[in-house]
């Protein structure tokens, strides 16, 4: 089991940072075009891919912001956090095998438990992949919480 403590509004500072890593892997490309109802061949289809300008399979746009939701609900502010809004910019494609690691850092604290936070994504070459900017409402109490276990899942 996870335990993980999250980071009240009082307890947030300006400049305060965090990290969330994950590798892109096949079965993330289809659970994420299943979930998410977007069957883009050039997700999903090698030949079609191919004769893109990225020459092959791409991880979703949005599979990036999936992994800074992630970030932002398991690392900071933590568990207890409500997104509120999410800007993004895709600078490079993210393929599969890349390692994704999302930078979040305390921009701003605002009135009412409001937060401002630069979210980026860098593959593993440091090159970023993704730049944004997300308005979450930060947790009023530290709780700490244990995340849920997710059964295996396996694509047949």
């Amino acid at each position: 089991m996870n335990d993980v403590t999250n980071t009240p509004y009082e307890a947030l500072e300006v400049g305060q940072k965090a990290t969330f890593s994950k590798t892109v892997q096949e079965a993330d490309v289809q659970l994420f075009a299943a979930v998410s109802g977007d069957r883009n061949p050039v997700h999903l289809d090698a030949d079609f891919a191919a004769g893109t300008l990225f020459k092959e399979r791409i991880a979703h746009g949005m599979y990036s912001g999936a992994l800074i939701s992630a970030a932002i609900a398991c690392e900071l502010p933590g568990p207890g956090t409500i997104y509120l809004g999410q800007q993004l910019s895709f600078s490079r494609p993210v393929k599969l095998g890349d390692t994704l690691r999302v930078e979040l850092e305390i921009l701003e604290k605002q009135p009412k438990n409001r937060v401002r936070i630069a979210t980026r994504v860098f593959n593993q070459h440091d090159e970023q992949v993704v730049d944004g900017e997300a308005q979450v409402l930060a947790p009023r109490k530290q709780e700490t919480f244990q995340l849920a276990e997710l059964p295996p899942i396996s694509i047949g």
